[in-house]
């Protein structure tokens, strides 16, 4: 079924996650971009703080589309301990071939996620990139928050058209960008592996704030809820990548 990521900054964070029951901590600074990053310190103290009661995954922070850049950072967070490791897929134009085929050997060291923006638009054929590169799987994200929510930025039925692509090439898929809980009964129908949530899951809705117990426990019941309406069989990949 889908299942619920929750971003987190600092161990105490993951601790209220993990209590009040996601399926994913992501490790993620907030203030330091779209996808800013964790000290790998920080990294490693998550990791153990979780001990594999589920999954985890770390950004390397907002770094150019060069695979020689990236790739020291990808395994530099990897040996942290994280189960996946994100990266963002910025439309820079003529570096997409070059980068995703220059990881391609990182890919089989460490599990990728590549992470689009639907504000910045979704490069052509960057799906499949990342598929034939090895990646994990893919999430579509939003980059300048004062440009809206994923839903400001991107269709339905777009959405519909990701989570497709994904599950044709077989890889995980993740929506996120400044969902609200009242996203869930939607975003889920559409069979993500992962709805993904920060600024919904903190002290008055802002990403920079703290995480609320009470809102991550509100974000898991209605997803819950919203599945065993629905009898949703999403997410059935994910338990296996």
């Amino acid at each position: 079924m889908t299942r619920l990521l929750i971003s987190v900054r600092n161990p105490a964070e993951a601790r209220i996650a993990l209590e009040e029951g996601a399926d994913l901590i992501d490790l993620k600074e907030p203030g330091a971009g779209a996808l800013g990053a964790v000290s790998h310190e920080t990294a490693r103290l998550v990791v153990a703080a979780v001990a594999d009661r589920c999954a985890t995954s770390a950004t390397v922070g907002d770094l150019s589309l060069d695979a020689m850049i990236l790739g020291p950072a990808i395994r530099t967070m990897a040996a942290t301990g994280a189960d996946f490791v994100k990266m963002g897929v910025w439309p820079e134009s003529g570096k997409l071939v070059r980068t995703f085929q220059g990881l391609a050997p990182v890919a089989l060291e460490a599990p990728l996620i590549a992470v689009f923006f639907a504000d910045l638009g979704i490069p052509d054929g960057a799906i499949d990139m990342a598929a034939d590169a090895g990646f994990k799987g893919i999430m579509l994200d939003t980059a300048n928050k004062a440009r809206g929510r994923l839903r400001d930025n991107v269709s339905l039925q777009e959405l519909d058209a990701f989570v497709r692509r994904a599950r044709c090439r077989r890889i995980m898929v993740g929506l996120a960008g400044s969902l609200r809980i009242e996203d869930i009964a939607t975003l889920a129908d559409l069979g993500p592996d992962y709805l993904g949530f920060r600024g919904a899951a903190c002290d008055g809705h802002a990403r920079v704030a703290e995480l609320s117990a009470e809102r991550v426990r509100a974000l898991r019941g209605t997803l819950d809820e919203t599945l065993e309406r629905t009898g949703s069989t999403a997410g059935r990949l994910s338990a296996a990548l």
